[in-house]
């Protein structure tokens, strides 16, 4: 069973949310650049250092929600059940995510989370920042996998492919709901890709658009 949350643990969560919520409103309204931490804290009825007990960084103030899937492929490969592959588990894990219409596989239709997705898309620091942890992703699941005896190049190399497929599809995804797609309808598309881009991850490219040779014609034949 589920362990109870502490009142403790409950007021936090709620100065957490509180903080995000805050930020997004004011950065919607005025600019990520143009809001300070301290602006943030202020309207919140809390210390600029109260801000920084729960976020490192401004920028988490908005990606802060979503950094516990920093770690999760990493997870997924090495607690994979036996037979399994490393991209096997996370195609396994991408389509639970679909199922679930999870946020980090882009097929929420929570407005907070739509919300969210814009800001990220239109903020350059923000994408930065998240183009950050995407690195970090790589580099916790590249290490699973060199554990396993890979080399590093090849860990780096496999991790990377993973995961670009997992953002790619991401992406995708979040772009037809942020145009006013609903999750449902995104979602047997979404499946389908999923299912295609792991084919080609473990099938590889192979001939895969291989450009036809030129025709050459023979001397004399003119």
């Amino acid at each position: 069973m589920d362990q109870p949350v502490s009142l403790r643990e409950r007021k936090k969560n709620q100065t957490r949310y509180l903080l995000m919520r805050t930020a997004l409103d004011l950065f919607e309204q005025r600019g990520f650049d143009q809001v300070s931490v301290a602006e943030v804290a202020a309207a919140s009825s809390v210390s600029k250092k109260t801000v920084f007990n729960y976020f490192a960084c401004k920028e988490d103030l908005i990606l802060g929600a979503g950094k516990h899937h920093i770690d999760e492929p990493a997870v997924v490969v090495r607690e994979r059940r036996p037979g399994q592959t490393p991209h096997g588990a996370m195609r396994e894990y991408l389509l639970t995510a679909l199922a679930e219409r999870q946020p980090m596989i882009g097929l929420s239709d929570s407005p907070y989370v739509r919300r969210l997705q814009k800001l990220i898309a239109n903020t350059p620091a923000l994408t930065a920042r998240n183009l950050h942890y995407q690195g970090q992703s790589r580099r916790l699941l590249a290490e699973v996998l060199v554990e396993e005896g890979v080399s590093e190049v090849s860990a780096s190399l496999i991790a990377a492919q993973i995961l670009a497929v997992q953002e790619v599809l991401a992406a995708t995804n979040a772009h037809r709901v942020i145009a006013g797609e609903s999750p449902d309808a995104v979602y047997p598309d979404a499946v389908a890709a999923t299912e295609h881009a792991f084919h080609l991850l473990e099938r590889g490219l192979g001939d895969l658009l291989r450009r036809p040779k030129a025709s050459v014609t023979p001397p004399g034949t003119d």
